[in-house]
């Protein structure tokens, strides 16, 4: 439990940070290059977060720093502050629940959270969201 609680507290520092890589394709899903998996949830618009308050201490965003996405689905949320990385428009998000790299505990929470499946060769999402890109 305090191996959690301090991974988590590590988590917490690292997502507060606004300079975050660009998301990389590890072992099937998209994560961060560290290996901390990444999320959308069913409830975003394309280019806008739905999720706030106390949603975002379950799921803190994934903050970007300077430059753009290698892979082509890769951008930005646009606004003032701190940009978030999306995935197809979708802004990106990890988990708090996650205690280490490589967990997907939150893929399919609440029917609405989901992992980014596909590979850098082929990123194809898995992610079937109510409506079309």
């Amino acid at each position: 439990m305090r191996k959690h609680l301090l991974y988590t507290l590590a988590l917490a520092g690292l997502v507060a940070t606004p300079l975050q890589a660009q998301p990389v394709f590890q072992d099937g899903v998209l994560t961060d290059p560290a290996g901390i998996t990444l999320y959308v949830f069913d409830k975003d618009q394309p280019g806008k977060s739905n999720c706030q308050g106390a949603c975002l201490q379950a799921w803190p965003a994934y903050t970007a720093g300077t430059g753009s996405g290698k892979l082509p689905e890769v951008g930005r949320l646009p606004g003032d502050g701190a940009q978030q990385w999306t995935w197809n428009k979708l802004p990106l998000y990890y988990f708090a629940g996650d205690a280490k790299p490589g967990d997907r505990t939150g893929d399919g929470s609440g029917g609405t959270w989901h992992v980014v499946k596909g590979s850098a060769a082929a990123p194809a999402t898995g992610v079937t969201p109510a409506y079309k890109y």
